[in-house]
């Protein structure tokens, strides 16, 4: 039987949401990679493929730190898919973490029930 595919996980080490996504992930046999945006951030080419995926409005945490340290006039400037990818592309941090891809699949939040249903033949391979 040949390996499940990878899933590559997007995030912050420290955040918490990733660190239980990479729980989940690992208690349903599912292989991953993780890359750190702090030492390795994404590409405005890679931002863009995923706000055409899931919508900048998803993609763009409004919830985090780092939205609400920004400024007024700067949260005002975000109003569609490029400004919100430039606001991105220079915080990397106020994307909505874990963004999880892997072959067909894009995952942006954690929500288990969502992942387990997302990811179910995945997790088949795996076993």
């Amino acid at each position: 039987m040949s390996p499940a595919p990878t899933l590559t996980v997007y995030g912050l080490a420290q955040c918490d949401t990733v660190k239980r996504s990479r729980q989940w992930l690992q208690a349903h046999g599912l292989n991953h990679q993780f890359v750190d945006f702090k030492k390795a951030p994404p590409s405005a080419q890679q931002i863009t493929a995923w706000a055409d995926a899931v919508g900048w409005e998803t993609l763009l945490n409004k919830r985090g730190t780092t939205w609400r340290k920004l400024d007024a006039a700067t949260q005002a400037g975000v109003h569609d898919a490029a400004s919100a990818v430039a606001l991105l592309v220079a915080h990397p941090s106020a994307i909505k973490r874990p963004v999880v891809e892997g072959g067909a699949t894009l995952l942006v939040g954690f929500d288990a029930a969502v992942w387990g249903e997302a990811l179910s033949s995945l997790a088949a391979v795996a076993r």
